[in-house]
Order: C-alpha cells, then structure tokens, then sequence
C-alpha cells in the first residue's frame, strides 16, 4: 500500500475529514491532499507528527528508500535556505562602501580615505549612482532575507539574480572611477556572492 492510500486509511479509520487532519497536524487541507493523492510527501517534522497522531510507526507509513530520499530532499532546501540567507546578508554588508573610509581625498600632496558621505572629489553624478547602487544592494539584501523566511521561492530567485547583476555594475562603476579601494571591496563581496550562488546551483 502507498503511503498516500495509508494516509486515506487512517484518516478514515477516525471518521476525520481533511480539514480536521490538517487542523490536528497543523498542516494546510492542501497538504492532506496532496499526500493522499500521491502528488507528494511530508516532510520529516510532519512524518514524526503523522506517525504520533495515529499511533503507527514511521517504518509502517514509508518505505526506507522512499524515507532517505524524502530526508535527503530536505537536508538539501535546508542548505539551500541558508546558502539564500548568507546571499541577502552579503549584500547587506554593502552598507560598508557607505560607510567605511575607501575612497580617495587628496589633501596637498596626501591621499586621505574618507566614507562616501563624506567624499566630495568627484561630481553630483556620479556620487549620486554610488548612493543608488550601494542602497539598491543593501535593500535587495534585506529584501532577500525576508523572502526566504517566508519561502517566497519565485521572488527571491529574481532578487538574487538582480542582486548579481547590481554588484557587477557596482564593482565596473567603481573601477572606471577609480575608486580602488571600493571596487576592491565590491569585488570580493561580489566574489562571495558568485560562489555562493554556485555552491546554491550544485545543492
């Protein structure tokens, strides 16, 4: 017997509707369906809770090789859920090309480094898309973050992809002002967020 036809026996057996399953399980009625129907599986948590709900054990409602691949499929949006949290903290330390002294104010023959609310040596313009590019980041990061707590899986993987291509232009911008040390910190956060991103496709 499949587990979806276990799962329709057993609600049975209690006279329960969907509903009142996914209400005691504190799972959606689509849930309930979806496992019953065979369109997909709980995930380890809700296994556990099934398992103690009607008494039976997890080995009675799954196969093992059914039960390894369903922990596997977990484990791997588990790494992917925080592979997406280390992305959008990535680019909140962008707030650090607002912030810190890395941009260059010569002073007679000195070259002082100074934050970019401070620095003044080159036109409105351009320190104008500095301001754009570093928050578009910082916003994009928190913005990240709040997707993936509440697994907004489509939106985020566009966020994260115009996260990657504002730290490209970010660290060209930088480089073409001449703003070594800003384009070296941008590039190395972008750097991080590349293999980020690589490590998240190959998981």
């Amino acid at each position: 017997m499949e587990f979806g036809e276990k799962v329709l026996e057993l609600r049975n057996s209690k006279g329960m509707t969907q509903e009142e399953l996914a209400e005691a399980l504190f799972v959606s009625r689509t849930a309930i369906s979806k496992w019953e129907s065979g369109r997909g599986y709980p995930s380890i948590d809700s296994l556990k809770e099934i398992s103690k709900f009607f008494s039976v054990s997890i080995d009675e409602l799954l196969s093992s090789e059914k039960l390894v691949t369903i922990a596997e499929k977990e484990n791997r949006a588990n790494i992917r859920k925080v592979l997406d949290y280390l992305l959008g903290l990535n680019d909140l330390l962008a707030c650090g090309l607002i912030f810190l002294p890395l941009f260059p104010h010569p002073i007679e023959k000195m070259v002082y480094a100074v934050s970019l609310i401070e620095y003044s040596d080159v036109s409105t313009t351009i320190k104008l898309i500095y301001w754009i590019l570093f928050a578009s980041l910082v916003v994009i990061g928190a913005v990240i973050v709040v997707l993936n707590h509440f697994k907004c899986e489509k939106i985020k993987r566009g966020m994260i992809i115009l996260s990657m291509g504002i730290s490209i232009v970010t660290v060209l911008v930088l480089a073409i002002t001449r703003a070594a040390y800003a384009t070296s910190v941008a590039f190395i956060l972008m750097t991080i967020k590349g293999l980020l991103l690589l490590k998240r496709e190959k998981t």
